[in-house]
């Protein structure tokens, strides 16, 4: 037995294929306080749908790989480690020096995000390696030392380690690592060299300060999840995945944090490019509409496209990745007519708590979700598998009184323009990925998956002018299905 579990804003989708072949879905509400509650809940109803227990499911599996957006979270809501970081003399603002330029260079009122570790948290060491990897001047550990006892004293969570030139020598970074083994600090220890093994302060820094950022919590959830599977009966190894689109055991990935950043979405490209290829479609553009957020990447003969570096949250990760790009657009996106009387809708979404209204859990806001409802487009008998009831009545009291009375149309009429403008949002985001990319959308194959995709597709591939739409039997857990398609892959880079 294989299984791949993704977890969501809204929904965690798990899908397990037996050794005959056989494939079993099962989604449930994520639960954002304790993921891994979300998890085990799906577990249960995965075992449910293979009639056995949980603990004879988990028994029988050969191979777990969990996808998880909470290292993503930790560093978009701000919620990760209190930091300080250790740099070559001289070197102590390169997080806000950046590279001289912002993330749009032609808006100048566009402000730099908060550097995620403040100015007195960054501490400098009095040593310096040449381009070349000679050492120009050694550690001075004897100053060295009382800083670190002294950073200790502050209880912080991680210590980024970034000096000058390191990825030619990391001695001097070793050397610090060492420093805090004598001491005995169980901080979680970031050294640029062993994150990014090239050349580039900034974005050996930038990386690993988000590596050491989201590290701690990454870790502690993973290790709590590890826990409850083991006593629930799991014998092999989980094995989480990256946003390269392989997977790495738990304790790499643990300590190579920033490689989680957008792990669920690169198991949705995965399954998109295997798909592309099956169904023998050489270019394809996909997007993945789950319940939050759309996510959009670019399909040739079948392999998702990579980058080497992107921007989350405003912050560089110049690690290699597949090349996804992501839309506040999703089932539980929020509609609302702005002071303008336009009807907007998103990127705020109602998530998996409260939810849309039609959930009947205190939710007030207008969703596409609710739009579909009032739509007919979904059966409110037959939700999530029958073990959710929606409600109509509430769907539309949503919608009348958030964006129908405003713009004085009626329920239906208001409903139809939720879905069109989200449908639009989703079109011009792939239309300007494909620009990016050099290519034309109109040449490409749709594969249209997660669980609000199929609300919208016509619609996005009218806009588009594309003539082709894959829709997997699987696209409601698609991203958790393509995790399957993955092996055990390491990054290494030189300059």
């Amino acid at each position: 037995m294989r299984i791949g579990i993704d977890i969501g804003g809204t929904f965690t989708d798990l899908v397990s294929i037996d050794d005959t072949g056989l494939i079993s879905t099962a989604k449930t509400l994520s639960t954002p306080e304790d993921p891994s509650l979300g998890v085990m809940t799906g577990l249960e109803l995965l075992a449910e749908k293979t009639a056995q227990s949980l603990n004879l499911l988990l028994k029988q599996t050969t191979l777990l790989i969990h996808g998880t957006t909470v290292a993503t979270n930790l560093l978009v809501e701000r919620k990760g480690a209190s930091l300080a970081m250790i740099s070559t003399e001289g070197f102590r603002d390169i997080l806000e020096l950046r590279e001289g330029t912002k993330a749009n260079r032609y808006n100048l009122r566009t402000q730099f995000p908060q550097p995620l570790i403040s100015r007195p948290m960054r501490r400098v060491a009095k040593e310096r390696i040449s381009w070349d990897g000679t050492v120009q001047t050694s550690l001075d550990t004897a100053e060295l030392m009382p800083v670190l006892k002294e950073l200790r004293q502050q209880k912080i969570e991680g210590l980024v380690v970034c000096f000058l030139h390191s990825h030619r020598n990391p001695s001097h970074e070793l050397g610090v690592r060492k420093l805090i083994e004598e001491l005995n600090w169980p901080v979680f220890v970031s050294l640029s060299h062993e994150v990014l093994a090239r050349e580039g302060e900034y974005d050996r820094a930038s990386t690993a300060t988000v590596n050491a950022y989201v590290g701690p919590g990454l870790q502690g959830y993973l290790s709590q999840l590890e826990d409850r599977l083991k006593k629930s009966g799991l014998d092999v190894p989980l094995l989480v995945m990256q946003s390269t689109g392989g997977v790495l055991p738990i304790k790499t990935a643990g300590y190579q944090a920033v490689g989680s950043i957008n792990s669920g979405p690169a198991g949705g490209a995965m399954a998109a490019a295997m798909l592309a290829k099956i169904s023998g479609a050489s270019l394809a553009v996909s997007y993945d509409m789950g319940g939050t957020s759309t996510d959009i990447s670019i399909v040739v003969n079948g392999s998702a496209s990579t980058t080497s570096e992107t921007f989350e949250a405003g912050w560089k990760i110049a690690v290699p990745m597949i090349d996804v790009t992501t839309l506040g657009a999703g089932g539980g996106s929020i509609a609302k007519v702005d002071a303008g009387g336009i009807l907007r809708v998103g990127p705020e979404s109602a998530g998996a708590d409260p939810g849309p209204a039609c959930y009947n859990t205190e939710g007030v806001q207008a969703t596409v979700t609710d739009a579909a409802v009032v739509l007919g487009h979904l059966k409110p008998e037959t939700f999530l598998g029958g073990k959710q009831q929606l409600s109509t009545t509430l769907a539309r009291n949503a919608v009348k009184s958030n964006v129908a009375e405003p713009l004085n149309l009626s329920v239906e009429a208001a409903a139809a323009g939720i879905r069109e403008v989200v449908a639009t949002s989703v079109a011009e985001g792939i239309r300007l990925k494909a620009a990016q990319s050099g290519v034309d959308p109109r040449n490409f194959s749709l594969v249209a998956f997660g669980g609000a995709a199929g609300l919208i597709t016509t619609l996005v591939a009218r806009n588009l002018g594309v003539e082709r739409i894959l829709v997997p039997v699987e696209a409601p857990v698609l991203s958790a299905y393509g995790m399957l398609s993955t092996d055990i892959r390491y990054d290494l880079s030189r300059s």
